[in-house]
């Protein structure tokens, strides 16, 4: 099967809609949201939560810039920063794409399952799902990094957009928060 930029955007809309459904309805559901930030402070917040918006920017502008910007040959030309493109770049970009976005609609959902469960593999469940996200959003990087090596338009939005995505979802979820969280 063929790996279309059409085929991504449809898939990258029903993931995201379902990412912000699962949020909802996890919260929605938590007797005590509170306590999904785990062992993070609450004083906190007032830190994180704008850095929330700022990812969001960012993921949007990596999102704009190569699924509506570019070219259709730009997209099938991404590659890894060390290897020569080979026209599967589509492939490459759905893949980081279904890392960060199938993971991050089972976060919350897993956290509140460790919560309300004494099971010793928990734990595992979560912090693998944080790193799943993480390696998608470093993908993001790398290939907008591999984009800005061969001086695509926009590579340089989709690298500023990666790395504003980065510092939420990789230093605060997936670092900060795993190690702050009391398993």
């Amino acid at each position: 099967m063929k790996i279309t930029r059409q085929f991504i955007r449809n898939l990258v809309m029903i993931l995201g809609i379902l990412v912000l459904l699962s949020y909802l309805y996890g919260v929605s559901k938590s007797d005590d949201a509170t306590a999904l930030w785990g062992g993070i402070p609450l004083s906190w917040t007032k830190f994180i939560v704008p850095w929330m918006f700022v990812a969001a920017v960012g993921y949007l502008m990596y999102w704009w810039t190569i699924l509506y910007s570019v070219d259709v040959p730009v997209i099938e030309n991404l590659r890894w920063p060390w290897k020569e493109s080979d026209g599967k770049g589509a492939n490459r970009l759905l893949l980081a794409y279904c890392l960060f976005l199938i993971p991050s609609m089972l976060w919350l959902e897993s956290t509140q399952f460790h919560m309300n469960n004494d099971y010793s593999w928990t734990p595992l469940l979560v912090i693998g799902i944080l790193v799943l996200v993480s390696i998608g959003n470093i993908m993001f990087g790398m290939l907008a990094y591999s984009a800005y090596q061969d001086r695509v338009e926009g590579s340089g939005t989709m690298l500023v957009g990666s790395i504003m995505l980065s510092i939420q979802c990789i230093l605060f979820d997936g670092i900060l928060w795993n190690i702050k969280f009391p398993w």
